[in-house]
């Protein structure tokens, strides 16, 4: 993993990381679209962490700080890279910049119907908490 690269993403590389989320990702949002990921690099350009390897788009993870608390959300391995320690890679970088941030525990959004990510998530120190639900409301529509 020598030639393993993690770095915030550019604007240029918005449309290129939508559609790895197709191929990556478990799962859609209603912010899985240009408009949504441009925001959110507009508001904190340092929040979507990309790896490259060898200059290929092996995963991502956004790391939002929002001053209060670190929010983790789309930690995506390409499926022909995965159990090569990227998912880990990106998850130190975010917590690497929650902790230059000040932040002081991290969340991570993980969908239920997903057993393989739960294992990924449990080993990196991550466990669910069971006395709340995530309450949502889709704004404008």
């Amino acid at each position: 993993m020598s030639d393993l690269h993690i770095g915030p993403a550019s604007a240029a590389d918005l449309a290129a990381v939508l559609d790895f989320w197709k191929a990556a990702a478990e799962g859609t949002s209603i912010s899985d679209d240009l408009a949504g990921v441009e925001q959110l690099h507009a508001r904190d350009p340092h929040a979507l962490l990309l790896a490259r390897q060898g200059g290929e788009l092996v995963g991502t993870v956004i790391a939002g700080f929002d001053g209060w608390r670190c929010h983790l959300y789309r930690l995506a391995v390409h499926p022909a890279h995965r159990r090569r320690g990227i998912g880990s890679a990106l998850l130190a970088a975010a917590e690497e910049r929650f902790l230059e941030l000040g932040g002081r525990r991290a969340d991570a959004m993980v969908l239920d119907r997903n057993q393989q990510a739960h294992g990924a998530w449990d080993a990196a120190g991550y466990h669910p908490e069971d006395h709340w639900t995530r309450w949502v409301k889709p704004l404008g529509l």
